[in-house]
């Protein structure tokens, strides 16, 4: 079974920058893509960045483009996400998640971490 354990997140004030990580079962290193969304109270879940095991291909929502990076540690089977200049619109619990194609993962991911939150302060 694909488990994944986010850690990271915290209280940070505006501008400031955050790092979530993401750990995962190997079995995830051959196919799947790991990415992670977030969920502010109220709203509905929000794609944030996804990355592929396999390595080269990144894809970020909009509001991420430029601020947060997506990587990978594949020694540590660990995802992480940079988020720089952090705004109190980033609020939210932010989920690690897998699936075995992009595709699947940006609609209905097959597996979920239970999620950490992020609080920016303005």
């Amino acid at each position: 079974q694909v488990q994944l354990v986010e850690s990271g997140g915290g209280l940070v004030q505006t501008g400031g920058s955050l790092r979530l990580s993401c750990a995962a079962s190997r079995r995830t290193f051959r196919m799947f893509t790991m990415g992670w969304f977030r969920q502010a109270p109220g709203k509905e879940r929000e794609f944030v960045a996804a990355i592929r095991w396999s390595g080269g291909s990144t894809n970020y929502a909009d509001s991420a483009k430029g601020r947060f990076t997506i990587s990978t540690d594949n020694a540590k089977n660990t995802v992480y996400l940079q988020m720089n200049s952090l705004k109190p619109e980033d609020t939210a619990v932010y989920y690690c998640a897998a699936a075995p194609s992009y595709t699947i993962l940006s609609n209905n991911p097959d597996y979920w971490g239970r999620g950490t939150q992020v609080t920016v302060s303005s």
